[in-house]
């Protein structure tokens, strides 16, 4: 059984390749957290989880499913996959809520667009990146389908505890709001897309309407609203101004 969150689109594409090469059955983790959280593997079973890391942190949200999660894993080949821009710090070392039996992490294009000095990589970034990780994850996925313990492909990066204790713990504290998102009604043509794939149905709208976000403390500032307006009229602040777009297709 594989649990994943995705809201761009690239950790999606990831699980779907992994859960085609087990026969393992995808759990959403955005469903599974409407539901109840009891659930049993078969005997030999693989249990992961696969998710974005958000400011060298495992997001709460996966955290939260993790931490409520109930589920006979003892006995069971367990394991993390996660993506970053760049690299994950100590995100899986201090905040997975879990024991896991190998773990990795592959990098994706960007998608954080929330501070001055981040955007998404450039078109011939992405696709290095892309390529880079399709070989990474024949590797990978082989490791997991042979339930090998022990294997720990983590890009920490530099200075990891300071970007994962003081750089993370800012994020969560200040960065992670929606309050920031406003509309530019000249650009709006309220055809719903963006409350359509947000993950955590904090956008009311819908076609016809214009957005609006609830401050429901439920935002991820995942961005998938924003990447994926046709019209580019969702704004973080003054912060994304002339900023690209980006979800994996």
């Amino acid at each position: 059984m594989i649990f994943y969150f995705s809201a761009t689109g690239n950790t999606q594409w990831i699980a779907q390749r992994i859960a085609s090469s087990t026969q393992d059955h995808l759990v959403s983790i955005v469903e599974a957290s409407n539901a109840p959280t009891h659930y049993e593997l078969k005997e030999g079973e693989r249990l992961g989880f696969i998710f974005p890391i958000h400011g060298w942190r495992v997001p709460t949200l996966v955290r939260h499913f993790i931490e409520h999660l109930d589920i006979n894993s003892k006995g069971h080949f367990t394991y993390a996959v996660c993506t970053c821009g760049d690299d994950i710090g100590l995100a899986l070392d201090n905040f997975m809520p879990i024991h896991v039996d190998s773990a990795y992490s592959l990098r994706m294009p960007n998608t954080y667009v929330g501070l001055p000095f981040m955007d998404v990589d450039p078109k011939e970034l992405q696709i290095l990146k892309k390529s880079q990780t399709e070989q990474r994850l024949h590797v990978i996925m082989e490791e997991i389908y042979d339930k090998k313990k022990d294997i720990f492909r983590l890009d920490r990066g530099r200075f990891a505890s300071l970007k994962t204790h003081i750089i993370g713990g800012f994020f969560e504290k200040y960065l992670i709001s929606d309050k920031p998102f406003h509309v530019d009604a000249t650009k709006c043509v309220k055809c719903g897309i963006c409350a359509n794939v947000c993950p955590v149905g904090d956008i009311l709208g819908g076609f016809g309407k214009m957005p609006e976000w609830q401050h429901t403390g439920e935002c991820l500032t995942c961005f998938n609203c924003y990447h994926h307006c046709p019209h580019h009229a969702i704004e973080f602040g003054n912060r994304t101004k002339n900023k690209g777009q980006y979800y994996f297709k």
